[in-house]
Protein backbone atom coordinates (compact mmCIF):
# COMPACT_ATOMS: atom_id res chain seq x y z
CA UNK A 1 0.00 0.00 0.00
CA UNK A 2 1.37 3.42 -1.02
CA UNK A 3 1.45 6.30 1.43
CA UNK A 4 -0.90 9.15 0.67
CA UNK A 5 -1.34 12.45 2.47
CA UNK A 6 -4.68 14.26 2.28
CA UNK A 7 -3.98 17.96 2.85
CA UNK A 8 -6.27 20.99 3.06
CA UNK A 9 -4.25 23.62 1.20
CA UNK A 10 -4.92 27.13 2.49
CA UNK A 11 -5.47 30.14 0.24
CA UNK A 12 -2.23 31.67 -1.10
CA UNK A 13 -0.03 28.63 -0.49
CA UNK A 14 1.98 27.08 -3.32
CA UNK A 15 1.33 23.40 -4.11
CA UNK A 16 5.05 22.62 -3.74
CA UNK A 17 7.66 22.58 -1.01
CA UNK A 18 9.84 25.45 -2.26
CA UNK A 19 9.33 28.75 -4.08
CA UNK A 20 12.01 28.70 -6.75
CA UNK A 21 10.43 31.60 -8.66
CA UNK A 22 10.77 34.15 -5.86
CA UNK A 23 13.70 33.24 -3.59
CA UNK A 24 14.14 36.88 -2.50
CA UNK A 25 10.50 37.14 -1.33
CA UNK A 26 9.24 33.57 -1.00
CA UNK A 27 5.57 32.77 -0.78
CA UNK A 28 4.07 30.27 1.64
CA UNK A 29 4.62 26.64 0.56
CA UNK A 30 3.71 23.13 1.69
CA UNK A 31 6.90 23.12 3.80
CA UNK A 32 5.24 25.65 6.11
CA UNK A 33 2.68 22.96 7.02
CA UNK A 34 4.23 19.53 6.35
CA UNK A 35 7.48 17.70 6.91
CA UNK A 36 7.13 15.06 4.21
CA UNK A 37 10.42 14.24 2.48
CA UNK A 38 10.02 12.53 -0.91
CA UNK A 39 6.31 13.43 -1.10
CA UNK A 40 5.07 15.40 -4.11
CA UNK A 41 1.67 16.76 -5.03
CA UNK A 42 -0.45 14.53 -7.25
CA UNK A 43 -1.70 17.33 -9.48
CA UNK A 44 -1.79 20.98 -8.66
CA UNK A 45 -4.04 23.48 -7.00
CA UNK A 46 -3.51 27.13 -7.88
CA UNK A 47 -1.98 29.55 -5.39
CA UNK A 48 -5.31 31.38 -5.05
CA UNK A 49 -7.42 28.20 -4.74
CA UNK A 50 -8.05 26.23 -1.55
CA UNK A 51 -8.85 22.72 -0.48
CA UNK A 52 -7.87 19.15 -1.16
CA UNK A 53 -4.35 18.40 -2.31
CA UNK A 54 -3.08 14.81 -2.40
CA UNK A 55 0.62 14.07 -1.86
CA UNK A 56 2.45 10.81 -2.41
CA UNK A 57 5.98 9.44 -2.63
CA UNK A 58 4.86 6.84 -5.19
CA UNK A 59 5.44 8.18 -8.73
CA UNK A 60 3.09 5.62 -10.31
CA UNK A 61 0.27 6.55 -7.92
CA UNK A 62 0.96 10.23 -8.54
CA UNK A 63 0.40 9.66 -12.29
CA UNK A 64 -2.72 7.56 -11.67
CA UNK A 65 -4.27 10.37 -9.65
CA UNK A 66 -3.13 13.41 -11.63
CA UNK A 67 -3.03 12.46 -15.31
CA UNK A 68 -6.27 13.30 -17.19
CA UNK A 69 -6.21 9.99 -19.09
CA UNK A 70 -7.15 8.24 -15.82
CA UNK A 71 -10.29 10.39 -15.51
CA UNK A 72 -10.27 11.00 -11.77
CA UNK A 73 -13.22 13.22 -10.88
CA UNK A 74 -12.16 16.38 -9.07
CA UNK A 75 -14.98 18.17 -7.23
CA UNK A 76 -15.04 21.86 -6.34
CA UNK A 77 -17.27 24.29 -4.48
CA UNK A 78 -17.25 27.51 -6.45
CA UNK A 79 -18.43 30.92 -5.29
CA UNK A 80 -19.23 33.05 -8.31
CA UNK A 81 -20.17 36.66 -8.88
CA UNK A 82 -23.88 36.95 -9.68
CA UNK A 83 -26.77 34.53 -9.31
CA UNK A 84 -25.79 31.50 -11.34
CA UNK A 85 -28.74 29.60 -12.79
CA UNK A 86 -29.55 26.14 -14.12
CA UNK A 87 -28.95 27.25 -17.73
CA UNK A 88 -25.33 28.11 -16.88
CA UNK A 89 -24.92 24.81 -14.99
CA UNK A 90 -26.28 22.90 -18.00
CA UNK A 91 -23.78 24.69 -20.27
CA UNK A 92 -20.92 23.82 -17.90
CA UNK A 93 -22.05 20.19 -17.85
CA UNK A 94 -22.13 19.95 -21.65
CA UNK A 95 -18.72 21.60 -22.06
CA UNK A 96 -17.81 25.18 -22.84
CA UNK A 97 -15.50 26.70 -25.41
CA UNK A 98 -12.24 28.03 -23.96
CA UNK A 99 -9.15 29.40 -25.76
CA UNK A 100 -7.65 25.91 -25.77
CA UNK A 101 -10.78 24.08 -26.97
CA UNK A 102 -14.06 22.74 -25.68
CA UNK A 103 -14.02 21.26 -22.20
CA UNK A 104 -15.14 17.70 -21.60
CA UNK A 105 -18.48 17.01 -19.99
CA UNK A 106 -18.65 18.02 -16.35
CA UNK A 107 -21.08 17.64 -13.49
CA UNK A 108 -22.47 20.98 -12.32
CA UNK A 109 -25.23 21.83 -9.88
CA UNK A 110 -26.41 24.80 -7.86
CA UNK A 111 -25.77 24.57 -4.11
CA UNK A 112 -26.45 26.76 -1.12
CA UNK A 113 -23.54 28.45 0.60
CA UNK A 114 -21.52 25.60 2.13
CA UNK A 115 -20.24 25.69 5.69
CA UNK A 116 -16.60 26.54 5.11
CA UNK A 117 -13.82 28.22 7.02
CA UNK A 118 -13.33 31.98 6.65
CA UNK A 119 -10.81 33.04 4.04
CA UNK A 120 -8.05 35.55 4.76
CA UNK A 121 -8.15 37.99 3.17
CA UNK A 122 -11.91 37.66 2.82
CA UNK A 123 -13.79 37.77 -0.48
CA UNK A 124 -14.74 41.34 -1.25
CA UNK A 125 -18.40 42.12 -0.65
CA UNK A 126 -20.24 44.47 -2.98
CA UNK A 127 -23.66 45.70 -1.97
CA UNK A 128 -24.91 45.92 -5.56
CA UNK A 129 -23.56 42.57 -6.81
CA UNK A 130 -24.75 39.27 -5.38
CA UNK A 131 -22.87 36.00 -5.34
CA UNK A 132 -23.87 32.34 -5.43
CA UNK A 133 -22.38 28.85 -5.20
CA UNK A 134 -22.21 25.78 -7.40
CA UNK A 135 -20.56 22.40 -7.20
CA UNK A 136 -18.66 21.29 -10.27
CA UNK A 137 -16.76 18.08 -10.99
CA UNK A 138 -14.29 17.70 -13.86
CA UNK A 139 -11.88 15.03 -15.08
CA UNK A 140 -9.55 17.33 -16.99
CA UNK A 141 -6.83 19.43 -15.44
CA UNK A 142 -6.29 22.42 -17.69
CA UNK A 143 -4.66 25.51 -16.24
CA UNK A 144 -7.22 27.47 -14.16
CA UNK A 145 -9.95 25.46 -15.89
CA UNK A 146 -12.85 25.90 -13.47
CA UNK A 147 -12.25 29.66 -13.24
CA UNK A 148 -12.17 29.93 -17.03
CA UNK A 149 -15.30 27.78 -17.36
CA UNK A 150 -17.40 29.88 -14.99
CA UNK A 151 -16.19 33.08 -16.67
CA UNK A 152 -17.15 31.62 -20.08
CA UNK A 153 -20.77 31.29 -18.94
CA UNK A 154 -20.80 34.81 -17.46
CA UNK A 155 -20.08 34.12 -13.78
CA UNK A 156 -16.53 34.96 -12.67
CA UNK A 157 -15.15 32.83 -9.84
CA UNK A 158 -14.61 34.56 -6.51
CA UNK A 159 -13.57 31.54 -4.44
CA UNK A 160 -12.59 28.00 -5.42
CA UNK A 161 -12.38 25.11 -2.95
CA UNK A 162 -11.53 21.57 -4.08
CA UNK A 163 -13.42 19.09 -1.91
CA UNK A 164 -12.66 15.70 -3.51
CA UNK A 165 -10.40 13.82 -5.91
CA UNK A 166 -11.66 10.37 -6.83
CA UNK A 167 -12.51 8.56 -3.56
CA UNK A 168 -10.62 11.01 -1.31
CA UNK A 169 -12.40 13.91 0.38
CA UNK A 170 -11.38 16.85 2.52
CA UNK A 171 -13.95 15.99 5.22
CA UNK A 172 -13.10 17.44 8.62
CA UNK A 173 -9.74 18.99 7.76
CA UNK A 174 -9.21 22.65 8.51
CA UNK A 175 -6.86 24.71 6.30
CA UNK A 176 -3.27 23.58 6.88
CA UNK A 177 -4.28 20.22 8.40
CA UNK A 178 -3.53 16.81 6.93
CA UNK A 179 -4.05 13.10 7.50
CA UNK A 180 -2.67 9.91 6.03
CA UNK A 181 -5.05 7.92 3.87
CA UNK A 182 -5.34 4.43 2.46
CA UNK A 183 -5.05 3.69 -1.23
CA UNK A 184 -6.83 0.32 -0.82
CA UNK A 185 -10.08 1.51 -2.40
CA UNK A 186 -8.35 3.23 -5.30
CA UNK A 187 -8.74 1.52 -8.67
CA UNK A 188 -5.46 1.61 -10.55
Amino acid sequence: MASLIVFNKPFQVLSQFTDRDRPQAPRSTLADFLDAPRFRAAGRLDYDSEGLLLLTADGHLQQQIAHPQHRQWKTYWVQVEGNIDQTACDALAKGVLLRDGITQSARAQLIGEPEVWPRYPPIRKRKTVSDSWLQISITEGRNRQVRRMTAAVGFPTLRLIRTAIGPWQIDGLKPGEHRFASTDDFKR
